[in-house]
Formats: C-alpha cells, sequence, structure tokens
C-alpha cells in the first residue's frame, strides 16, 4: 500500500448558539472545522482533523510511503518541518496527517483504531464543556441539563472576566448536576484560556474555592510559564491543568520539571501519535492526561490503550456538517462502535454545497481578545490569600 495524494476540506461545527471563551465569541455559533483525507492506491483513505498550513511541504515527507509505517512518518514529517519551526500551526498539520494514517492502518487492518491500539474498553469517561461564555443564565442552565440527560456529571465553563459571575454560573451548573445526580458531589472545572496573571490566578480561585469545590482550574495564566503555573498551583487547592496548545514534547518538559501541572492535556489537532507520547511522558510522571476538543474521536480511540486517561472533553452533542461518528453518548460516557479505523464517515457533497467558508470570518474567531477584556480584568488583581495545597 502506498500514499498517493491528500485533499482538504473545510466544513463547520454548527452549535445553533453563541459559543466562546474569554478570548472572544462567535456570535452564529458556526465554528470551523478543518480536513485533511489522505488517498492510498489501494483505494482507502484516511481522515484527519487539524490545520491545512505548509500541508505540501509536510506531505512530501510521506508521499508514496506505506501508512502503516505512521510512527516513522510521523517523525519524518517532524524532521521534514524541524529547522523552519514545527511549533504552532506547522504541527497541526502534521497532526492531521497522522491522524488520518492512524485511521487508514486501522480501516487496512478491518479494525476500529481504538482495538488496534490495545485498547480493551470502548467506553471513555467525559466531561461537559459547552465554550457558553456568552450565555444567559437561561440559556447556561438550559445547556447542561442536556448534557445531565446524557449522563454527565462533571462540567467545565467558560470564565476569567469576573469572579462574582464565575461564581454564579458555576453555582448554577453545579445545582443542575447535583440534581441529576440524586445529589452526588459533581465535578466542576473552570478554563480562563491563559487570561490571568499569577496573582490574578491565585485570588480568583482562592475566591471561588470559598463556596466552592474545583476539580481544576485550565490554562490560568499563558501555557510557557512553568514557574507562575507552579505557583497557581502553590496558592490553590484546585488542581491546575493545561497543555492543549503545546506543541512537541520538548514544550512539556519545563512544566513537568517545575511541578507546574496536575492534568496534562493535549488537543486533538496534535493528532494521535502526539497524544501517545504525551501520555507515556505524564504516566512518568505520575499524571492523568485529558484530551481537548471539539470533534475528540481520534484522541477517545487513543485514551482507551494509555493508563493515565482521566476524562475527554464533550464539546457539542452532534457532530459537524457533514460528519457522521460511529460513537454514542451513554451514562456520562463516549461509547466507540466498531467500525474500521476511526469510524468517521464524510459526505464530502454535504460540505461541499452547504458548509460556509471561514475565511472571512477568522478575525471573529475566540483566539481574539476583545477590547474589553484587559479593563475588565483588573477587578481581580490584587494578593495571594492563604490557601495552600494540603501536604
Amino acid at each position: 500500500m502506498r500514499i498517493t495524494g491528500y485533499r482538504t476540506m473545510m466544513t463547520v461545527q454548527e452549535w445553533g448558539r453563541p459559543v466562546g471563551d474569554v478570548n472572544g465569541v462567535f456570535a452564529d455559533g458556526a465554528v470551523p472545522v478543518p480536513l485533511v483525507l489522505v488517498d492510498t492506491d489501494e483505494g482507502i483513505t484516511g481522515v484527519g482533523l487539524g490545520p491545512h498550513v505548509e500541508i505540501e511541504t509536510v506531505f512530501a515527507a510521506i508521499e508514496g510511503e506505506d501508512p502503516r509505517g505512521v510512527t516513522a512518518l510521523y517523525d519524518r514529517m517532524l524532521r521534514r518541518t524541524f529547522k523552519a519551526g514545527h511549533a504552532g500551526a506547522v504541527f497541526g498539520t502534521i497532526g492531521a496527517l497522522d491522524t488520518a494514517l492512524w485511521d487508514i492502518k486501522a480501516r487496512a487492518a478491518g479494525e476500529p483504531l481504538w482495538r488496534l491500539l490495545g485498547g480493551r474498553d470502548r467506553q471513555v469517561p467525559a466531561y461537559a464543556s459547552g465554550l457558553d461564555i456568552g450565555l444567559t443564565d437561561d440559556e447556561l442552565v438550559a445547556v447542561h441539563q442536556e448534557y445531565a440527560r446524557h449522563g454527565l456529571r462533571a462540567a467545565k465553563l467558560k470564565g476569567g472576566l469576573d469572579i462574582e459571575r464565575d461564581r454564579h454560573r458555576l453555582t448554577l451548573v453545579r445545582d443542575v448536576l447535583t440534581e441529576a445526580g440524586r445529589g452526588a458531589r459533581p465535578g466542576l472545572m473552570l478554563d480562563v484560556n491563559e487570561a490571568w496573571t499569577r496573582k490574578q490566578a491565585v485570588r480568583h480561585v482562592c475566591e471561588l474555592e470559598r463556596a466552592l469545590d474545583l476539580t481544576w482550574i485550565e490554562e490560568p495564566v499563558r501555557r510557557w510559564d512553568a514557574e507562575g503555573l507552579a505557583a497557581v498551583g502553590r496558592g490553590i487547592r484546585a488542581s491546575v491543568a493545561t497543555g492543549e496548545n503545546l506543541t512537541g514534547l520538548e514544550q512539556f518538559r519545563p512544566l513537568l520539571a517545575a511541578g507546574a501541572v496536575d492534568i496534562v492535556q493535549t488537543a486533538v489537532v496534535w493528532g494521535v501519535s502526539h497524544f501517545l507520547r504525551v501520555a507515556a511522558l505524564a504516566h512518568a510522571h505520575d499524571l492523568p492526561v485529558s484530551p481537548i476538543g471539539a470533534t475528540p474521536v481520534p484522541l477517545l480511540h487513543a485514551a482507551t490503550s494509555v493508563p493515565n486517561h482521566l476524562a475527554s472533553e464533550l464539546q457539542d452533542l452532534h457532530p459537524p456538517r457533514g460528519l457522521s461518528l460511529d460513537l454514542h453518548i451513554e451514562d456520562g460516557a463516549f461509547i466507540l462502535g466498531d467500525s474500521p479505523g476511526l469510524g468517521i464517515t464524510i459526505d464530502e457533497r454535504t460540505i461541499d454545497t452547504s458548509a460556509r467558508h471561514p475565511a472571512t470570518r477568522a478575525a471573529e474567531g475566540p483566539h481574539i481578545r476583545p477590547e474589553h477584556a484587559g479593563r475588565r480584568l483588573l477587578a481581580v488583581t490584587g494578593n495571594s490569600c492563604p490557601v495552600r495545597r494540603p501536604g
């Protein structure tokens, strides 16, 4: 079997409501989803989710190769881009192609990827993550009532601009999940997407912890600030989760060496091989790993084969336009199917005729910080409160 070519396309995740975080909101709820399809001479096509940046350069490293040698091909792609820089979006392109190769390998073997990778249990624990910073209180409650109907008993909210609002919204969701769980304590997480300074992070979380039990605080400060993340961890009770925006093991090592992270995260766009390597690194430090992403299917398969998976992010309950997924949600978990490969089926006609191209909308995305964010963050400055991690 040989790799003969690739195709790229763009579909859209249609939430039907505003979605976003502290850095901005998609008001119409339409979020672009880039796809990469890798073709072979035996008619097997693999699907990858991720960007297309510098794809011609990256693809040259694997063209004509046997896709079943995916681990070695992953390293070839890294070497091809090493000098010019393989981080950022280029790393996402490598991840998308890597995921497509794993899909091909499992399809060729006639096995779902989770079984090919050595997984035993097709059930992957999940937590709700609604990208919900733009919702009213009533909308927030309704969204998490729907998650609760699917058995989810843990939720991650977006926040970071206002202490009182974050506490109020977390309390609303806590009450929804507590009622659904018949009094059982739910898991609560807050994601601020790197919006705070160190002291802002400690002060804000300490204030929240006076009334709430937080499982983790996600990306409280910049992703590369190992010393700052460690300082936050020492000042609060909650775990510190980060890593979804780190590209390559070399970016994780300083954080792990500094004891700066408690929950190690990876994003689906960085690919299956990256996840497996990060999971092994985290396991060597006795740390859990948690996948991130709107359509985390590839990492769900990989998560079944590692010993330190904690829980995976569940965002929209519906797949992107034109995609069918062989999985379902039951009792708060993803249940993977038996279709060979990733279990992703693409209706190319639907995508070609209906999906909106996001090029003209890029500036609206959640990575663009609104003008008011910096001013509102001034409200959370101050000294740390005397809360310390037990032990």
